[in-house]
């Protein structure tokens, strides 16, 4: 059984920094993809970030610069580095590998 667990979250003001988490069971890192999605209030989930088992990345344009995905093999994490955080970057945040386990996700909210 695939289990997707995020951690991380939390209010922060703008301009700062979280980290997320995703620790994964059932699956390995690795070898598979493993990416971050987040769904704002009366909006569709969209794309983040992910991580593909060879170590490339790819970013929305709407984060690139200012978010960083990375993994640890030995912890089975995927983290998302988040900076410069934006009030249009609440949201909830979604880990998620193919071809189709999610997590349960983590709220972040970002706001003075």
């Amino acid at each position: 059984q695939v289990q997707l667990v995020e951690s991380g979250g939390g209010l922060v003001q703008p301009g700062g920094s979280l980290r997320l988490s995703c620790v994964a069971s059932g699956i390995i890192f690795s070898s598979n993809v493993g990416g971050w999605y987040r769904q704002a209030p009366g909006k569709q989930r969209e794309f983040v970030a992910h991580i593909i088992p060879g170590g490339s990345t790819n970013y929305a344009a709407s984060v690139k610069g200012r978010f960083t995905i990375s993994r640890d093999n030995a912890k089975n994490t995927v983290y998302l580095q988040m900076n410069n955080l934006k009030p249009e970057d609440t949201a909830v945040y979604y880990c998620r590998s193919p071809p189709n386990y999610w997590g349960q996700g983590t709220q972040v909210t970002v706001s003075s």
